[in-house]
Order: C-alpha cells, then structure tokens, then sequence
C-alpha cells in the first residue's frame, strides 16, 4: 500500500521528496489523485529510462548520469520511501524488495552504461505500473463512496 505523505510519520515524511513535488505538480495541472500521483511516478521513471537508453547510445554521460539520477530517485524517493510496510503486508514488503533491486541495476546501467539493465527495469516496473492503472476504477469508485 501506498500512503500519502500527509498520512505518513513526520520523520517518514521527509523521503518523499519526489512523490510531493509531483503532488505539487499535480495541482497545477489538474488535482491529481495519490494514485495518479504514483502512475505518474512511473510515467516519469519510463520516461527516465527512454532518456538514458538514449544518452547511452549517444555516448552522452553527462546526460546518462542525469536521466539514471532521475529514475533512481523516482524509485527510491518516490515509489519505495511511500510504501507503508507495517500495513501493506507482504505486497508492500515485496516491492520494497523490487524497488531496490531495480535501484542496484540502475546504479549498475549508469556505472557500466548498460542498455540490457535499463531494459530489465523498464521489465520489471512495466506489470507493476500497469496494475496501479488497472486498479483506477476501483480506487475512484471508493473514493466517491
């Protein structure tokens, strides 16, 4: 499960740097949801990995450097520092556990400009990003009740 960052400990709170500049994002672009919060979160870290598959083929570090910085935020500061582990039981322990091994491959992709481990995360997150989609209509429908 995933918890807001008003609903989290103040000292928990403080590692959600991503996931509340993308609600503050969200304001002005429309009010998004938490959940949307999070798909977007994805979108951003697909995006992130589309930009370093690139900057890898161009020989471009600088930007390789960037673009994996980005993505490893995302996972780390926005996807897994918003897991609630004493609630979520064991789907969120489990990707908690995904989320850092993704991290380790994209520390790798960036140390040794590594297309295949910028493929095995978007591999990895792509299920995971498409049930956060799948499970819209459920959250909107418990939301309006």
């Amino acid at each position: 499960m995933v918890s807001t960052p008003a609903s989290l400990p103040n000292s928990a709170s403080r590692h959600c740097g991503l996931y509340q500049q993308v609600h503050v994002d969200s304001q002005v672009h429309g009010n998004a949801t938490p959940h949307q919060m999070v798909v977007m979160l994805f979108d951003g870290l697909f995006e992130s990995l589309a930009q370093a598959r690139g900057a890898i083929r161009a020989r471009d570090i600088e930007a390789k450097g960037r673009a994996i910085g980005r993505a490893v935020g995302i996972v780390d500061e926005g996807l897994r520092s918003a897991l609630d582990l004493q609630q979520g039981g064991r789907l969120a322990h489990g990707l908690h556990e995904l989320y850092a091994y993704v991290t380790a491959r994209l520390m790798h992709a960036n140390l040794k400009s590594d297309e295949g481990a910028l493929d095995e995360c978007a591999a990895l997150m792509t299920p995971v990003r498409e049930a956060w989609a799948a499970i819209r209509p459920a959250v909107d429908a418990r939301r309006d009740a």
